[in-house]
């Protein structure tokens, strides 16, 4: 007979989380760092008692939204590579419902998070328990069925021995980098606490073989006689290529070859910003440099990426008729997409092995590519120093997108500025340390961070756009700071964005982990404005402004003040320099609020974003914007 350890479920759980390792490139390491926590019925009782007796070496840190400290767990995952992670407990009912949005965020992003939600009785003794949803076909149904959609992993603990398989079923999904996502282990609250006999042998140290995955001969003979014919290849480095850390193999490939590198949001800051092939970011968000290269391309060679809409510009941005693609993926179903050559294998390997094999190859793109950098680089320059005189007839057109004057002036007057937002964006890239990390994720940040931050520093650039999850700025921060306490963090955080979620400041303030704030307040949620105004619409339900049509100027560093963080404000680029100077200095999470004018963010650059228009309306401005739609449209590939 084999030996036990009675244990409650609870605690088996605990014990086990403790003793998984992760084995990549050789290193070993422990894979889940803590626990985040908001304790309810549900989960106080059974793995609330299991922590405070006993948590090992995992940290355990108390959430204050559990959207926010899903989200956190989220972002730590990213910035360790997808090597280390935080599991995420809850109660039940609403504490569940609200991990949705960060599970699906995780999905989206191919990121392992571990989500714990209590869940009703086994037993269905008491039933219905207080937060229990009640349906007329099952009684197994519960907020936790709300998850499986956005979880690569779902199972329901009814029993503590179901546990073990579960567990062990879990943590394969969640360190396999084709699978790698999160994982809802749903515990029944009577089972959190009862007891089993538990083999001992279950709790012995376990490491997750992390092995790089090696694409076929045959693959890599057929890729290299596509790139052998190529005259203008470009890659296009996604997300997979930063996890496989293949920056340096990269960087190497393009510079050896004279190849184009253009980038997604999630594969931005893989190579240097500095490398002269490296035209920034591509699509629907990109560089005039990117997008022009990418119509030119006759290879794409995808690293790592899915091709969202956003890359692809909904499907314009390459000539897909002419071009041919190969793409590099640990997913056959990634590698699969636009009739590419399928290299299914670890990002860096693979660049390795098409490395040494290319031979005397060289193209012919390499000065095209340094035309288009610089001229981007002269954009930016632009982009860096606008001044804004609504006075002065000839800065402007009388109407942005139907956006009048009048009404840029009264946003003037009412927030006491004339700053725009890319100028302040730049001016901070400036200023802050290379080394510090940047976060956003929604609203125009993304698109103005994906186009002007010049990452010089590999692997600082951290924006969640998979989901583009709303509120997720400030817990990401949490998340980053919590992976590197040793730099400095900053959240670029639209008013919109803050307003939906910000509890995770006192968290940061609880737990002294400083990150720091920088809320651009454009009193609306701009980039939908932008959307709706650019499509024909009217302004409507886009802007911060009262029942007479005032706009609202909120003060938002007194919220922060509130909570105990040091804030600052800035309209200019010297009240913005020494904002950013007191923060650096500063040893507690700080806030700058930085007042822009709407309007002022980037647009366009060659790029087009399919999204829904009315084909019939009364405003014949919407009717008129039909036909250039359609006319886009007609140029997107249609699979």
């Amino acid at each position: 007979m084999p030996n036990t350890v009675k244990l409650t479920t609870s605690q088996a759980l605990i014990k086990f989380l403790n003793n998984q390792y992760i084995s990549f490139d050789g290193k070993e390491t422990p894979f889940v760092e803590g626990i985040f926590n908001i304790f309810g019925h549900g989960n106080v009782l059974g793995l609330g008692q299991a922590m405070q007796e006993d948590a090992g070496d995992l940290k355990v840190i108390q959430g204050k939204n559990e959207q926010g400290m899903a989200q956190a767990a989220v972002a730590f995952a990213k910035e360790n590579f997808r090597r280390k992670i935080f599991a995420v407990t809850s109660s039940i009912g609403p504490g569940s419902a609200n991990l949705v949005t960060a599970a699906a965020t995780a999905m989206a992003n191919n990121l392992p998070v571990l989500f714990l939600p209590g869940d009703t009785f086994a037993n269905r003794q008491p039933d219905p328990v207080l937060q229990q949803i009640e349906q007329f076909h099952s009684q197994k149904v519960t907020t936790n069925d709300a998850l499986k959609p956005v979880s690569r992993y779902w199972d329901r603990i009814e029993r503590p021995e179901q546990l073990m398989a579960a567990l062990l079923r879990a943590f394969e999904v969640m360190t396999d980098p084709e699978t790698a996502g999160p994982v809802t282990l749903s515990i029944a609250q009577d089972v959190e606490g009862e007891t089993f006999d538990f083999e001992e042998t279950f709790f012995e140290k376990r490491v997750h073989y992390v092995d790089r995955v090696l694409p076929s001969e045959d693959s890599l003979k057929r890729a290299v006689s596509v790139l052998q014919r190529a005259e203008k290849p470009l890659m296009v480095v996604g997300g997979g290529a930063k996890y496989s850390l293949a920056g340096e193999e990269i960087a190497e490939f393009s510079r050896k070859f004279g190849i184009g590198i253009v980038e997604t949001q999630a594969g931005k800051s893989t190579v240097s910003s500095s490398h002269p092939y490296n035209l920034g970011g591509v699509g629907v968000t990109g560089t005039l440099a990117a997008n022009k290269a990418a119509k030119q391309a006759d290879v794409i060679i995808g690293v790592g990426t899915r091709y969202t809409d956003f890359t692809t510009s909904s499907k314009t941005a390459f000539a897909f008729e002419e071009a041919s693609f190969i793409n590099i993926n640990v997913s056959r179903m990634q590698a699969y997409k636009w009739d590419a050559v399928q290299l299914v294998g670890d990002a860096r390997i693979t660049v390795q092995k098409l490395n040494n094999m290319l031979g005397n190859y060289e193209s012919s793109f390499m000065e095209e590519l340094a035309g288009y950098k610089q001229e981007w680089t002269a954009e930016r320059e632009r982009l860096a120093e606008i001044d804004i005189d609504l006075d002065d007839k000839n800065y402007a057109p009388e109407v942005k997108d139907g956006f009048s004057r009048d009404q840029l002036k009264a946003y003037a007057k009412a927030l006491n500025t004339a700053y725009a937002q890319t100028t302040a964006l730049i001016k901070i890239n400036e200023l802050i340390d290379p080394s510090s990390y940047v976060v956003t994720s929604a609203g125009s940040l993304p698109g103005d961070m994906h186009r002007v931050w010049s990452p010089t520093v590999e692997n600082t650039y951290h924006v969640e756009y998979g989901y583009s999850a709303m509120g997720y700025e400030i817990a990401g921060s949490l998340g980053v700071k919590l992976a590197h306490p040793d730099k400095e963090v900053y959240s670029m955080v639209g008013d919109g964005s803050f307003l939906m979620l910000h509890s995770e400041l006192v968290t940061s303030l609880q737990y002294r982990q400083k990150i720091n704030i920088i809320l651009f307040d454009n009193a609306g949620y701009g980039c939908i404005n932008n959307l709706q105004m650019g499509h024909g619409s009217d302004s409507f339900c886009t802007e911060f402004t009262d029942v007479n049509g005032s706009v609202i100027n909120i003060d938002y560093a007194k919220v922060a003040e509130g909570y105990g963080l040091e804030t600052y404000t800035a309209r200019n680029n010297q009240e913005l320099e020494q904002a950013l100077e007191a923060a650096k200095k500063s040893k507690k999470s700080t806030f700058i609020q930085i007042k822009v004018l709407p309007k002022t963010m980037t647009d366009g650059y060659d790029s087009f974003w399919n999204v829904g228009i009315s084909e019939h309306s009364a405003n014949q401005n919407v009717m008129n914007k039909v036909p250039e739609v359609e006319e886009m449209r007609s140029r997107a590939k249609q699979y």
